[in-house]
């Protein structure tokens, strides 16, 4: 009895107190589950197909899931598919198709994390999906075109859920504080914190909020310092193998590029934050200065080598200084994509043109044979010459001459282009005077 009477006290956690019971109350996806919307026409026509769910963790995949199988009378079946294997979806499937057959109801199946699931696995669901025994609902954090089967995300439609905005938690903790009959004990600097390191995760700020009235003495506010030693510290929602981890990669590319220092740092901070390897962002930074920045900052490459090995000889904390400074050195260097643009170009004449041979003038004779057919006959050696520069063709006999580099007009190609432009000149006026036609 005793028990019985304890147990009665138990609340249930707030998060789960405060699951929404209609799809009107999700909070932050009215863009995906609103009346006008095309999840929430899809349920409210009562015709519901196989979709995928991709949003951040606290986001509401779960919920919607059901929400759409309780408002379908659809049969609700939830599996993770961390803990789940072939057996449990033969289950599964078996048990669906039986009900389908005895009760003539449909089931929809939840699968959580369905980005876990093997290939083989995924091909598992084709035949009951197509047939209709269920109606798939994955949930996954991971970009679905990288992580699910073509043949399964071709039965699918795909649905993006957004991560929770700083008026989304305000709207949660209201509820929360109507739910409980009284307010947060937190001062504002310390509700702003809350939210901020709610990072985009509706359950997470819930289960915060929870824990401040359970920790608060009555009549205490309060304030960030303390939420901090509730909180510890929380891990960035980042998976270094998955896209999170590209994502904030691209981010830091697409900063450098658009020479924003500021927000390049930042990005570079949140991987380093995130439990990033500093050697794979050098890597990418060092990548960055030969295709991005290249021959309008000749050094950028040699900065990007030295701080790289700054690195490895301090370590972390005091090497994530060179990260830094070689982060700021790139997004403020002058940026030329010429090389890179110029490499596709001769690498695709190359394939097209790979069998010509070079000028015979320009090849060494090393035996008499070669000497008879031709070869090295009429070179011209440029430091002989005048202005050191013979003007000769140095393109296969019979190929026109390719222009395939375009230096920019900023910083040092800048003077690269000069000195094209100048030999460009020259090598017109050498070939006139050998009665050279040019093309």
């Amino acid at each position: 009895m005793e028990e019985t009477l304890f147990s009665a006290k138990i609340k249930r956690p707030l998060a789960d107190r405060l699951r929404p019971q209609t799809l009107d109350e999700v909070v932050g996806q009215d863009h995906v589950v609103g009346e006008q919307a095309p999840l929430g026409r899809m349920v409210r026509s009562g015709k519901i197909t196989s979709f995928i769910l991709w949003g951040p963790p606290g986001c509401g995949k779960t919920t919607i899931a059901r929400l759409i199988a309780e408002h379908t009378n659809l049969y609700f079946e939830q599996i993770s598919a961390v803990f789940s294997g072939v057996a449990d979806l033969k289950r599964v499937f078996q048990y669906a198709q039986e009900r389908r057959a005895n009760q003539g109801k449909g089931t929809l199946l939840f699968v959580d994390e369905i980005h876990r699931f093997n290939k083989s696995q995924q091909d598992g669901f084709l035949p009951y999906v197509e047939d209709g025994t269920i109606i798939l609902v994955g949930a996954t954090t991971e970009n679905p075109s990288f992580e699910l089967n073509a043949a399964l995300l071709s039965r699918c439609q795909v649905f993006v859920l957004n991560r929770l905005s700083e008026e989304n938690f305000e709207e949660l903790l209201c509820r929360a504080e109507k739910e409980e009959g009284r307010k947060l004990p937190v001062d504002d600097e310390a509700r702003a914190f809350m939210k901020s390191v709610a990072d985009g995760d509706g359950r997470y700020i819930l289960n915060l909020a929870e824990s401040v009235w359970n920790y608060a003495q009555p009549g205490e506010i309060f304030d960030k310092d303390n939420i901090m030693k509730i909180i510890r510290s929380r891990a960035p929602i980042y998976d270094k193998g998955r896209d999170g981890h590209y994502n904030l990669i691209s981010a830091v590319h697409k900063s450098l590029r658009g020479s924003d220092v500021d927000a390049a740092l930042y990005w570079v901070a949140r991987m380093l934050e995130a439990g990033e390897d500093p050697k794979y962002i050098f890597r990418r930074l060092t990548r960055f200065a030969v295709e991005d920045v290249s021959l309008a900052e000749p050094n950028a490459v040699t900065q990007a080598i030295a701080c790289w090995q700054t690195y490895e000889r301090l370590g972390s904390p005091e090497g994530d200084l060179a990260l830094m400074q070689l982060t700021a050195y790139l997004a403020t260097a002058p940026k030329s994509v010429g090389v890179y643009k110029a490499m596709h170009k001769a690498r695709a004449l190359a394939k097209a043109t790979g069998s010509l041979m070079p000028p015979k003038n320009i090849l060494n004779a090393p035996t008499k044979l070669m000497r008879d057919l031709g070869y090295n006959e009429g070179y011209e050696y440029d430091p002989d010459c005048e202005d050191g520069f013979s003007g000769a063709n140095y393109f296969p006999d019979g190929m026109r001459r390719q222009k395939l580099y375009y230096p920019v007009d900023r910083g040092f190609e800048r003077e690269i282009k000069k000195r094209i432009e100048y030999f460009d000149k020259l090598r017109i006026e050498k070939q006139r005077a050998k009665g050279i036609k040019n093309d």
